[in-house]
């Protein structure tokens, strides 16, 4: 296969401002189909980023339907990935789907079983993989750098930064606010550094505390209380089966001036790591503690360091499909981080820790 024709399922603002952008850099991927409950809006986005002979489709199983579509991406609310994604596979369609896996743990497992029943590749958007802070980092944790990581830190922490579009404030659609929505990138990042996917149990918290004040200061507008029907904030201790820690905090909205959102903080037995403060390694050396601060933008030696992740995510899930190669973000990892966010809420609702053993 040299050209990968992709079927875009949802034209909201997720496929307007990141996957239609990052596809149409890419030569070997063209946009040939378009989905969305609005049918103006997925006219726009055809209008805009599909091939002279591209369709708009008024029904989603028509698009999967139609033979020319090799590729789907589901850029859809949380509630609905499980069935397009799952209806997608058993058409013989590959699968990009948008961050989080799916609303719950068990819908999650159904799309992994689809995916290696059908054989049908099936990959999340955790674009944050992609940053070249992230890639460096995760080749200094393969190659030993940090030793053996027994405590992460995983921030998705905003300070006035509830999104007020859409369905984001809606539990029914979404399955749940800041963690479900964020903080799943920051979990995401922490087990795919550690390369630690086997989670013993869970002590989760979330917090309606500011979400029945609304907020003038709030960076999209003020929302309506009555419709924040999710949390505003979550945290939770998480315990491996291999004996590491990992500590996970996220929220839409808090009192706060420690923001920081997808980014980790490493602690391992030769050395730590944080992006609090761009990329910086710390350490013993010679008797001395040191802090190495990683340069990760400029020109250098004349090869500018590419760092628009949104792209490399793109580049990387079609060259998976033209040299069937597995996906950076594998469904068996996704759906780890799902069965985690789900314990959390679990734990919260319980108020008691939640057992994987």
């Amino acid at each position: 296969m040299s050209k990968v024709n992709v079927g875009m399922i949802g034209c909201g603002g997720i496929a307007m401002g990141k996957h239609l952008p990052s596809l149409a850099k890419i030569p070997e991927a063209q946009v040939v189909a378009f989905f969305d409950v609005a049918w103006d809006r997925a006219n726009e986005a055809k209008n805009k980023f599909g091939t002279h002979d591209a369709r708009v489709y008024n029904d989603v199983y028509e698009l999967l339907r139609d033979n020319d579509v090799h590729v789907v991406h589901v850029c859809t609310p949380n509630d609905t990935h499980a069935e397009i994604s799952i209806a997608a596979l058993e058409a013989g369609k590959h699968v990009l789907c948008e961050k989080p896996m799916a609303k719950t743990a068990d819908d999650a497992r159904r799309m992994l079983e689809t995916s290696e029943r059908t054989g049908r590749k099936l990959s999340i958007a955790y674009q944050n993989r992609f940053r070249a802070d992230s890639r460096w980092l995760h080749q200094a944790c393969r190659s030993g750098d940090l030793g053996e990581i027994y405590v992460a830190k995983a921030h998705a922490v905003r300070r006035r930064a509830v999104p007020t579009w859409g369905v984001f404030l809606d539990l029914e659609k979404q399955g749940g606010g800041p963690l479900i929505d964020i903080g799943t990138h920051a979990l995401d990042l922490a087990l795919w550094m550690m390369d630690n996917y086997e989670p013993r149990t869970v002590l989760g918290s979330s917090y309606r505390k500011l979400a029945e004040q609304g907020s003038q200061a709030n960076m999209w507008g003020n929302w309506d209380p009555s419709k924040f029907t999710v949390e505003d904030s979550a945290f939770a201790m998480i315990t491996m089966k291999s004996g590491a820690t990992v500590w996970l905090e996220s929220s839409w909205a808090l009192n706060t001036l420690d923001v920081d959102e997808a980014k980790v903080s490493l602690h391992g037995t030769k050395a730590g790591a944080d992006m609090k403060k761009g990329l910086r390694i710390n350490g013993e050396q010679h008797g001395r503690l040191f802090t190495q601060e990683i340069q990760m933008s400029g020109d250098f030696g004349g090869n500018p360091l590419p760092d628009d992740a949104a792209e490399q995510e793109a580049r990387a899930w079609i060259d998976a499909i033209i040299h069937d190669r597995e996906p950076v973000v594998t469904a068996k990892q996704a759906l780890v981080v799902q069965e985690i966010l789900e314990a959390v809420y679990e734990s919260a609702n319980k108020g008691q820790a939640v057992s994987f053993v």
